[in-house]
């Protein structure tokens, strides 16, 4: 066994597993991220410094994110989440500016216990011939005639090469099928990038950062504020400082039981789901874009990522990041969209009909400008799936673009006007918009 061999063999030390363990966490992988690193740092401690074999995901909630000492893994499921992300960073910085690395480190699935291991080596070349064994090779090598050599050689040259010709040309069309398969296949998977105005936006959009998020509205807390007559903020909802808030309510037995139950489960709006598939289909291999519920979703991801936000600010609270810069609002509990700098011509506010219902589309960059947001707040169900047609939409888009007199789409804000019945949007017109060509 190999000096090389016998190092990789031992049982990498406390010390050592720490000092790759902070290499990791300042990575370009998890410099930005900075629950992450906490995630892994504690993770790191516990099994590392502390000895810990076993590491629960409640105690993780409790003590990283700050989840109360009680509450229901089964439904919060924001451990396993951000430790899923964190497993997917360590992989990458192993495969690219760790790769130089002999010691490696995973996180093992269904574990929460950071394990180190040497890189396997491969095996050690052959030993070389010995010298007996090549004097008795060439001997034997020399006992073949050069008559017979030069006679095998024009016996079987011609048909070797008519095998390799037809080798080449069977390569060949076999390189010429799978690549028209391959063509084709794309082409059915991406036959959104055949529609130029969708391309030139959707290829923007998805080419500003390696992935995007989808994060689906909360109906659970909406409804919770709308019993309560309370507001909560995106703090109060991170913090989960809302469910105090509503246990010091003066509420009865009845109604505090009944808002306790809905906030137990993770609620979500059919339609939102719907419309999240249809984007979701812009990325088929599932590379890019990630779904998420609000209640999963991390400040982290919203700095890192491009995201975006379905629902409006009540029933989704990760749209408070972005109200400052919003003309036009959507409520909630009374639906209807408010224009709060109308120009000529516009309506200050917009109510919702029997008949008509209204959707705002904003695509804007995050306020560090080191990605892309789509927010889609639909006053009703028919109003939320034309937001995707909208977006998905060659004449919808282009007929918008030549509203504009641009050549390409600069971020914008548009009010949509959907008259339904109701399941099916049967027409959409824009009500209103604003345009924002300097922040590009």
């Amino acid at each position: 066994m190999t000096e090389l061999m016998v190092h990789r063999a031992r049982v990498p030390d406390t010390e050592t597993c720490w000092a790759l363990l902070t290499r990791v966490a300042a990575s370009g992988q998890l410099r930005r991220a900075a629950r992450l690193q906490e995630l892994l740092f504690y993770m790191g401690r516990r099994s590392l410094k502390e000895g810990c074999v076993h590491l629960h995901e409640q105690e993780i909630g409790t003590k990283v994110f700050g989840r109360p000492d009680s509450y229901d893994t089964t439904i919060d499921n924001i451990v396993r989440t951000n430790v899923s992300d964190l497993r997917k960073r360590i992989e990458a910085y192993f495969s690219s500016e760790g790769s130089h690395e002999a010691l490696i480190m995973e996180i093992p699935r269904g574990s929460y216990i950071p394990v180190f291991r040497y890189r396997p080596v491969g095996p050690e070349p052959a030993a070389e011939t010995s010298s007996e064994t090549q004097a008795a090779s060439a001997e034997s090598t020399a006992g073949v005639s050069e008559a017979a050599r030069v006679a095998a050689n024009n016996q079987w040259m011609p048909a070797a090469l008519a095998a390799a010709g037809l080798l080449i040309v069977a390569l060949a069309i076999g390189c010429i099928f799978f690549w028209s398969q391959y063509r084709a296949q794309r082409r059915s998977f991406y036959a959104w990038q055949d529609k130029p105005t969708v391309a030139a936006l959707w290829s923007h959009f998805l080419s500003a950062n390696p992935d995007t998020d989808i994060v689906l509205s909360d109906t659970g807390i909406g409804m919770a504020e709308t019993l309560s007559k309370k507001s909560f903020s995106l703090n109060d909802y991170l913090s989960h400082g809302y469910v105090s808030q509503l246990q010091a309510d003066d509420l009865s037995p009845e109604m505090q039981a009944a808002v306790n139950r809905i906030l137990s489960w993770n609620l979500g709006s059919s339609d939102e789901f719907r419309l999240a598939l249809r984007l979701l289909s812009l990325d088929p291999l599932g590379r890019n874009i990630h779904l998420y519920n609000a209640r999963n979703y991390t400040p982290d991801l919203i700095k890192r990522d491009n995201v975006i936000l379905i629902g409006a600010r009540k029933t989704n609270p990760w749209d408070e990041l972005f109200d400052g810069r919003m003309n036009f609002v959507t409520e909630f509990d009374k639906p209807r969209v408010i224009n709060r700098a109308p120009a000529a011509g516009e309506q200050p506010v917009y109510f919702e009909t029997d008949s008509d219902g209204y959707c705002v589309v904003g695509y804007m960059p995050n306020p560090e400008h080191s990605g892309l947001v789509l927010l889609i707040e639909g006053t009703n169900a028919e109003a939320t799936e034309a937001a995707g047609d909208f977006l998905l939409s060659e004449d919808q888009l282009s007929n918008f673009k030549k509203m504009l007199h641009v050549k390409e789409l600069p971020f914008f804000q548009v009010l949509l006007k959907v008259s339904a019945v109701r399941g099916t949007p049967l027409a959409a017109s824009i009500a209103a918009y604003r345009v924002f060509p300097n922040l590009h």
